[in-house]
Parts: C-alpha cells; structure tokens; sequence
C-alpha cells in the first residue's frame, strides 16, 4: 500500500505518514489505530509483528 494510499484510508496526512516512518515524527496512538483500521488488522496484530518483537526485546 502507497503512503498516499495509506493516508486516504487512515484520514491522515501523506507528509505525515510520510514523516512517521521516516522516524521524524511521533505518532499517537489514535492515528495508530486509524492506520491500524485503514490496514484491517487490530492493535494487537499491529504491534504482534515478529520483527517489531524481535526489535524491541534486544533493544532492551
């Protein structure tokens, strides 16, 4: 999915999406659930992503 496509759906910004990924911007979790809806997952499959997992645990 594009960002501009991701934006349309979530009701957001492309720029921001756009800034977000980049890792310029903080995001909020009421726009981590309208990308979350606008994907068609749930906040728990969002954030239950092996990578995301893997990332966090040997961050700490």
């Amino acid at each position: 999915m594009s960002q501009k496509d991701l934006s349309y759906a979530a009701d957001l910004d492309r720029s921001y999406i756009a800034s977000v990924e980049n890792g310029q911007r903080n995001i909020s979790i009421v726009n981590i659930e309208k990308i979350a809806i606008a994907l068609g997952v749930t906040l728990k499959e969002f954030f239950n992503d092996g990578e995301f997992n893997k990332h966090t645990r040997s961050s700490r």
